[in-house]
């Protein structure tokens, strides 16, 4: 279960937490830790956008801290930049965002996350769910059920068959 901690914005940039959590408002909130197929999943994409980084001009990373808002940090699985220098926090909108649900996280908890990463300018969020084997893309706040995960007007994409492949197959 979450838990939240209240703490000055300074106290919370300047310190480490293991594991780290998002600061909304004032409070410190842990994530929900994920679990196996949560964690593989963020492995896959991430190896996935490595393999894609120069070709597709971007670079990828996970849960690096972005302050989406002049009180609010939160920290997505995945996140795609374009390629050059990167502050230790990301305040320019990342090129896309990747949320995975772990088996705790709520609907109302990921709406809350996906609205504050449009607000903050991110056109594209992704939200995986590893239990039910599917996928939304989420932008301009439309959810919308895919089989193909893309950011519009670029090469970037994942077929969510192809990424549940690789979660379901052992490894010969």
């Amino acid at each position: 279960m979450a838990t939240s901690t209240q703490v000055s914005l300074g106290e919370y940039m300047s310190t480490s937490y293991r594991p780290d959590r998002e600061y909304i408002d004032g409070e410190l909130r842990e994530r929900n830790v994920g679990k196996w197929e949560h964690a593989r999943i963020q492995a896959l994409l991430a190896v996935w956008f490595g393999k894609h980084e120069s070709v597709w001009q971007i670079m990828a990373s996970t849960e690096c801290r972005v302050r989406v808002a002049a009180t609010r940090v939160r920290f997505p699985d995945v996140t795609l930049v374009r390629p050059g220098p990167q502050p230790d926090v990301l305040t320019e909108p990342p090129l896309l965002v990747v949320e995975i649900l772990s088996p705790d996280d709520s609907y109302s908890d990921t709406q809350e996350r996906a609205l504050d990463y449009l607000r903050m300018g991110v056109e594209t969020i992704w939200i995986i769910d590893p239990r039910t084997r599917s996928a939304r893309i989420c932008s301009e706040n439309n959810w919308q059920s895919v089989s193909r995960l893309e950011v519009a007007g670029t090469p970037i994409h994942i077929e969510i068959a192809e990424l549940f492949a690789y979660l379901d197959k052992p490894v010969a």
